[in-house]
């Protein structure tokens, strides 16, 4: 008889996201991506954090009044590295990720061919820049649906 107690797909992807955020070096907000081709292979993962070369105490990870003293000019998103990390072309591609996109996101998103977007937390649902994300989803057939939060522990 085989195991009945194996955790789904869903679970194993979005597992593999949870795991990418604990590479962010933010201290307010670790966002892990992954993404998963039709055939149910990872094909792409990232998390937020400076681009490539820039070293991790370079610039501020505060958020402060001044734009170009706080994180936001700086951090590159979940998203977007893990569309730049990917091994093949993402047409139909699933994007898991741990946090709902920004509209900046989204657009990135779109144009890569990603079809559905599953996610965690949703938690600036009512900020402009994520009604914007909804709408453009919407308009463009990309799908969205939230897992249920889930406790996973990783051990060795």
């Amino acid at each position: 008889m085989k195991r009945t107690d194996y955790i789904s797909w869903d679970t194993y992807f979005m597992g593999v996201a949870r795991l990418s955020a604990m590479r962010s070096k933010d201290p307010q907000t670790q966002v892990g991506a992954c993404i998963v081709n039709t055939k149910k292979r990872i094909v792409g993962i990232g998390y937020n954090g400076f681009p490539f070369g820039i070293e991790d105490d370079q610039f501020p990870w505060d958020k402060k009044e001044s734009w170009l003293d706080s994180k936001y000019p700086y951090v590159v998103h979940a998203e977007p590295n893990a569309i730049l990390n990917a091994t093949e072309p993402l047409d139909n591609a699933t994007l898991y990720v741990t946090l709902f996109p920004c509209n900046d996101c989204a657009k990135l998103i779109i144009q890569s061919g990603i079809k559905e977007v599953v996610y965690l937390e949703d938690k600036y649902h009512d900020r402009d820049i994520f009604v914007a994300s909804r709408r453009m989803f919407e308009a463009s057939g990309v799908s969205t649906r939230q897992l249920q939060p889930m406790e996973l522990h990783i051990t060795e």
